[in-house]
Formats: C-alpha cells, structure tokens, sequence
C-alpha cells in the first residue's frame, strides 16, 4: 500500500511489499545518489518501526562506531549494554537481542550508511559475513535492509562480493533521482505552483534530487530560491560541493579532477582525453573512478553510433555538479542575486540550451512515449563528425536507433516561446541528417524529430517537421 508521503517510487515500493511478505530472510540492499532520500523512503515504508537501526558515523574510527552502536542497542532494547570489543562481538550481541524477541513476528533490522562502518582494520564487513552466513539467512522473519550513499562501496561490497556476501543479497534497489513529473508532484505536494518552464530550469540545476528540492520556498519567486540557495552568504548548500564528494570518494581530489575536466565540455570526453587532461594514470584505478562515478550517477558513459567500445564518450550527468562548475565556483559570495540578475541574459540562454539536451536524454523513456515507439527496442547513441576538406563538421547529440530500421535524429532547442525554423536554419538540418546518411552509410529510414519547449512554429519550414516533442510531453510519467 502507497502512502500519500512518498512521491514516486511506486516500483520500489510494491517490490518491498513482495518481499516483506515472503516467509524467509532477507537481504535488502539500497542505494543511489546522496541526498536523494533512500533513508526517507526506508524510514516511511516501515514506519519507523525497526527492531534495530544503527547509522554509521562518518570519518570515524572503529572503537566510535562500536560506541555508538552499544548506546543504540541499550536506548533500543531498554537494557544496558557494554560496549562491543570488535564487530564479531557486536553481531553476536545484535543476534542475543533478536533471539530473545517473539520468532513469530517480523523482525526489521536498518544499518543506514554502511559504508561509514567499514573502517580501516575494522573487520566489519567480514563480521557481518559471519553474522548473516551463520545465522541471519536461516531467520525466516529477519529483514535485514542496509542503506549508503556511497554507491561504490555498496556495489563493489556487496553486489560485486565474491566472498561470503557473495548472492546473498535478496533485493537490490537502486533509487534514481525523481523524473521531471515526480519533480512536478512533488512541488505541488509543498505549495510549489509554478510553470513546467520554470519547474525545468530548476531540474536542470537541482537534478531530481528531494533534499535540493525541499530546500525551496513557496513564498519566493524562482529566482529569489536560487539565488537564496546557492549565492546568498553561507547558503543553504554554499559547501555542498565538497561535501557531497569526500563523503563519498577516498582519495576524492582525483573523482574531482575527473568531473572538473568533464565540465569543461558538455559532449565529454573519450578515456584517452581523460587521461590526457586529468594527467591521471591510464590503470585500473582510473578505472575504478569512473565505474564509481557511474554508478553513482555523476557521469553517464555514452555510446558512439556504429563505434567500437573504445570510442564510448564520458559526460558529466549531475546537474548540480555541472551548475557548480558553470555558476557557483566563481561566483559565489559576489552578487547575492546572481540568479536574478542574469535573468535572460545571452549567458544563461547558452546553459539552458546546453542543459535542456542533458535533460531530453534523461527522459527518453518518455520521448519514445510520445513518439508511439515505447514498444520498440532501441539504442540511444550521439554522433560526431569533424571537418574535414570535403564537408563541415556535425554533431547529434541524441540518436534514437530503433530495430524497426528507423533511426530518430533528435534536435532540441530550448526556447522562451514557439522554435521558428528559417529557410537558413532549414537547410542547415538538412545537410545534417544528409551528412549523417553519407558519413555513416546507414539503410534505415530517418526521421528528422524536433524536441522544443513550445513546439515548432507553423510556417512554410516548421509545417516541415513531422515529429516533434514538446516540454509537456517530458512531463509524462513515461510508464
């Protein structure tokens, strides 16, 4: 059953549901982005009611997190408790405490940030090994949920695990952030009335992300939120940045190097570019950063059409990442309505239009909706050309490459009011997608698709245009 406090996550919840139900242990792993609300979502869904829930304690040694999990286990279970020598000794109290509750209730166990607990030399992750191995997967009325931010240690440690944990797990959940009719709901749930040209803009600086979201005030104007959020003297979210990466990485000033390099140019960079850039060692531990950095949603890896792995292209996804880079990093501290007064300045046009083609990528799933080719299996790629002496140079930045034998040649613009196609900018389209054709030696059919804001405007170009997506259109739940 849905509660009306939780905006979207109506897979994640019936999936919970399914497997609460079930009369066996089980292993929950969540995770997803930091700040985009896996806590809220655990917390709700069982109503804050835990038989036991422990959160890690960042940057902090061994001997703390067993500290505080003695004082968590007393407060709880309304008994004193010493505090545990090791992990074994805490599991083993963990394990007393549950034997001695009714075996024919559910018993719901939450260790929230995780990560934070596996300290160096601790032995935490081999104790809960031994923990669940030895006892908690043969409990047919434990559930076991365990939560981090930190993607990359919950997937190398816990998905990736080929020690004990290894397949334990028997629900992994991945929350993304929220889409941009869940952004709108959401907005509305708090009061929020505002246009979907406005509530855009703000996707394309705050992502989807609840906790940013929740920051913003229905008694401001769009601007004025901005502006009081990120510019105002120690914002609300003025240290974000930092915090938001070394929280999340080790050694985070190479993760930083990456994602600095990679803001420097919207359609990315190859990993030799990276390499090159960055100064970075071509190793396996670049190879780490930028799995981790996938995974946990701050770069997207995008495939180039009819090109081998080798050339796949590595783009900054993050939005918040990529307004801090753009607006926050030299700006901040210098004009406290920044935000206001740029409005519809040449600068902050060339972002929304730079930003709004992140954004139609993150919402393909509801492109292909309105196309009428949900069905359809497709690969979404972009393509590139340089100039050379025969032809000019030619990017798409989205491709929708159906089995069909159709391929979707997106262009988007992002515009205060209907696109108006000129017989210049008419011809320009065509020499793209006749360039395509040539350059790729492609046999499917191509449809040239528009994805606007307001549509096309009707004239003897725009009449042109067969398929065409609108803003409203990305608003659709895309189910």
């Amino acid at each position: 059953m849905h509660t009306a406090e939780i905006i979207g996550r109506e897979y994640e919840w019936d999936t919970l549901e399914e497997r609460v139900s079930r009369d066996e242990a089980q292993l929950i792993v969540v995770y997803g982005r930091r700040r985009v609300g896996k806590t809220y979502f655990i917390n709700e869904f069982f109503h804050h009611q835990f038989d036991f829930k422990f959160t890690g304690i960042y940057k902090q040694p061994a001997k703390v997190q067993l500290f505080g999990f003695s004082e968590e286990l007393s407060r709880q279970s309304g008994e004193k408790h010493p505090v545990p020598q090791n992990w074994i000794n805490a599991f083993s109290m963990l394990r007393e405490y549950l034997e001695a509750k009714p075996e024919k209730e559910k018993q719901v166990v939450f260790f929230d940030e995780i990560p934070w607990m596996d300290t160096p030399r601790s032995g935490f992750l081999s104790a809960f090994e031994r923990f669940w191995n030895s006892w908690g997967s043969a409990r047919h009325n434990l559930i076991f949920v365990i939560c981090g931010s930190a993607t990359s240690w919950m997937v190398e440690n816990i998905d990736q695990n080929r020690g004990g944990l290894y397949n334990r797990a028997t629900c992994r959940m991945y929350l993304k952030p929220f889409n941009l009719y869940e952004t709108e709901k959401y907005l509305q749930s708090r009061g929020i009335i505002w246009t979907r040209y406005k509530i855009a803009e703000c996707y394309m600086i705050m992502g989807g992300i609840p906790y940013y979201l929740s920051l913003l005030r229905p008694d401001l104007t769009f601007e004025q939120n901005i502006d009081n959020i990120f510019f105002k003297d120690k914002s609300e979210l003025f240290d974000e940045f930092n915090n938001l990466y070394h929280t999340l990485f080790k050694n985070s000033a190479d993760y930083i190097r990456v994602v600095d390099v990679l803001s420097t140019k919207k359609s990315g960079y190859t990993r030799d570019e990276i390499v090159a850039k960055t100064r970075l060692a071509n190793n396996g531990n670049l190879t780490k950063i930028l799995n981790n950095l996938e995974y946990s949603g701050f770069i997207r890896i995008t495939r180039m059409f009819n090109k081998k792995k080798k050339d796949m292209v590595y783009q900054l996804a993050d939005y918040f990442t990529a307004f801090y880079y753009k607006y926050i990093k030299d700006n901040y501290g210098a004009d406290e309505h920044f935000w206001s007064n740029s409005a519809m300045s040449p600068m902050r046009n060339a972002w929304a239009g730079f930003t709004f083609e992140q954004l139609c990528r993150d919402h393909v799933r509801q492109i292909k909706k309105k196309l009428g080719i949900s069905g359809i299996l497709s690969d979404v790629t972009s393509w590139r050309k340089q100039k050379d002496e025969e032809s000019d140079g030619a990017e798409i930045d989205l491709l929708i490459d159906r089995r069909d034998r159709v391929i979707n040649v997106c262009e988007i613009k992002y515009a205060n009011g209907e696109y108006v196609i000129d017989k210049e900018y008419n011809r320009a389209l065509r020499n793209k997608v006749e360039t395509f054709r040539h350059a790729t030696d492609t046999k499917k059919a191509l449809h040239l698709t528009m994805i606007t804001t307001y549509g096309v405007k009707r004239n003897m170009y725009g009449n042109e245009i067969v398929f065409q997506v609108t803003l409203d259109d990305l608003f659709e739940n895309g189910e």
